[in-house]
């Protein structure tokens, strides 16, 4: 489901993220697939100097359908990007692809929250981020950060997820699920 990046995989990633539905909501907003090849590839590089982890999501038979990404790191805290591919979107993929990497930055990694920043008009991921029970708004909490994330002309909301509150809902899932097994 999670792989780490791979250049060999950027034009089919490229056919997917430049979607008129998917496009405006990426964060490298390539204009050909050469130019996200080349993003990539310092993505790649800055995964080797600890500034971000990226990862390709692939569906159930290991095609790559979109990716997620961690940017910004700093003291155990980043902002987390996803995108999905439109044929893909609706399938629980979103859902897998964040619980696999979260476990990875919270217990390989060792942060302690990770930030989500998504654009005012985007109520489709609002919906999608406030799904997950270890989601929750952070505009109030972190009104400097949320300050800064609107500087620009695009306007956001900020969620945060932080350790603590994914390790509880997770370990609580986990034993309902053994629970219903037995």
């Amino acid at each position: 489901m999670l792989k780490h990046r791979d250049l060999h995989e950027c034009t089919e990633l490229y056919e997917l993220l430049s979607h008129p539905s998917v496009f405006p909501f990426v964060r490298q907003k390539a204009t050909s697939a050469d130019e996200y090849w080349f993003m990539t590839k310092q993505l790649i590089e800055e995964e080797a100097k600890g500034l971000a982890i990226s990862r390709t999501i692939t569906d159930d038979w290991g095609q790559p359908i979109g990716t997620i990404s961690i940017h910004d790191v700093e003291d155990g805290a980043g902002f987390l990007g996803t995108w999905i591919g439109l044929p893909y979107q609706g399938k629980g993929y979103n859902q897998k692809a964040k619980m696999l990497f979260l476990n990875e930055l919270f217990y390989d990694y060792n942060f302690h929250t990770v930030f989500l920043r998504i654009r005012v008009e985007n109520i489709k991921s609002q919906r999608a981020a406030l799904k997950l029970p270890y989601v929750v708004s952070a505009n109030e909490d972190h009104p400097t950060l949320l300050a800064q994330v609107n500087k620009g002309e695009a306007q956001f909301n900020l969620y945060k997820i932080p350790k603590d509150l994914f390790y509880l809902t997770t370990a609580y899932q986990t034993q309902e699920g053994e629970e219903q097994a037995m």
